[in-house]
């Protein structure tokens, strides 16, 4: 199948360049996209009946928030406000082309209107992330990079960000859908719906996990793919979150987002991370039990909020520690738990600052050539 655009062709790779442009706060520097390393093509050794729901996937909690900074935040004023400090927002360091060189195959995309309410864009609760970036300059950054690897998918979770202070009326879930269902989309997507299907279906293309409703469109529009995790029955903060995405097949989601601890007033930031850090592995546990729950998937977010502590409990800090008080974040007992249970199904990890923690990725993408 020929790509999104002809490397031969001057005048296509300018048009690319300059989309990739608009979508750099977003997706990266159009060099990033060129790069090549080790966890490119990591897929390609799997096998092509291998279903999605029995791999080890890394992916990134809040992906788009690699690049905002305390710069960016201030230069956004005009259209937020004045917010909380950057860090209580960043989730990331890299940009997503470098996360895809990196073996990252999960993005977590919170969208809503941007300023003006004609494109979409992304945010994290009030932060928006880049107010000319738009959702298709991003998808087509994600084509662009799966036209050069094409043994790769990326799975792809959207979900409305209500904390924007826009609003997800008709007309959003409209644009959304003509998005998702253009000419490149029919291409570049997976059309199935109800399941994720094998890697051998989903290599060269994205795969939809749906956590928005449409439920404001106009009736003729029916085209539906990917799995839809219904948000209304997403418990927030949950533990142990049951969802069903195909009844009729008996198809489940188990999910672990319990973003937001409440300890002891005693209690020390070191303690946090702990907890985050049993909650998670508990929930590793069980999807570990493939007599269990076969052919479900699971999902854990090891990421949690920010907190007002002594010393503060931003993103970065639960997921790596601070090098002095906290010596050790929740991606370092993440690593060690990953690494004794070689050969296991766990499923979809959600990770903040998941390069900082070296061999993190490479470990979780390790498992699926053990459990092969």
């Amino acid at each position: 199948m020929s790509g999104v655009f002809d490397k031969a062709n001057p005048l296509q790779e300018a048009a690319l360049k300059e989309i990739l442009s608009r979508g750099g706060p977003i997706l990266g520097s159009f060099s990033d996209l060129q790069e090549t390393g080790d966890l490119c093509e990591w897929m390609a050794r799997i096998s092509d009946d291998t279903k999605l729901v029995h791999m080890n996937l890394p992916g990134t909690h809040d992906t788009c928030t690699w690049n905002y900074t305390q710069e960016v935040q201030k230069s956004l004023e005009k259209y937020t406000g004045l917010i909380p400090d950057s860090t209580v927002y960043r989730c990331q360091q890299h940009s997503i082309f470098e996360m895809l060189n990196e073996g990252i195959r999960v993005f977590d995309l919170r969208y809503a209107w941007n300023p003006g309410q004609d494109t979409i864009g992304f945010y994290h609760s009030l932060a928006l992330l880049s107010p000319t970036t738009r959702m298709e300059d991003v998808f087509f950054g994600l084509y662009a990079w799966l036209d050069r690897h094409p043994t790769e998918t990326v799975l792809v979770s959207l979900n409305y960000e209500p904390g924007s202070g826009t609003r997800d009326d008709a007309r959003l879930q409209e644009h959304l859908y003509h998005i998702l269902n253009g000419e490149l989309a029919q291409r570049y997507w997976i059309r199935k719906w109800g399941t994720l299907g094998t890697l051998g279906d989903a290599r060269g293309k994205l795969a939809l996990i749906q956590r928005f409703n449409y439920n404001k469109l106009p009736h003729h529009l029916t085209r539906r793919m990917g799995i839809h995790l219904d948000p209304r029955h997403w418990t927030n903060n949950g533990k142990s979150i049951e969802l069903t995405y195909n009844a009729e097949e008996g198809h489940r989601a188990y999910i672990q987002d319990h973003y937001r601890l409440s300890p002891p007033d005693d209690s020390t930031p070191q303690f946090c991370i702990e907890e985050k850090l049993r909650i998670t592995k508990a929930h590793l546990e069980r999807a570990i039990d493939t007599e269990l729950h076969p052919n479900q998937l699971f999902i854990s977010f090891s990421s949690a909020a920010f907190r007002f502590e002594e010393p503060s409990l931003t993103p970065k800090v639960y997921a790596l520690g601070n090098g002095a008080e906290i010596a050790m974040g929740v991606n370092h007992g993440l690593l060690e738990w990953v690494l004794a249970n070689q050969g296991k199904r766990f499923g979809i990890i959600f990770l903040d600052f998941y390069d900082a923690v070296a061999g993190l990725v490479e470990a979780i993408i390790d498992q699926n050539t053990a459990a092969a």
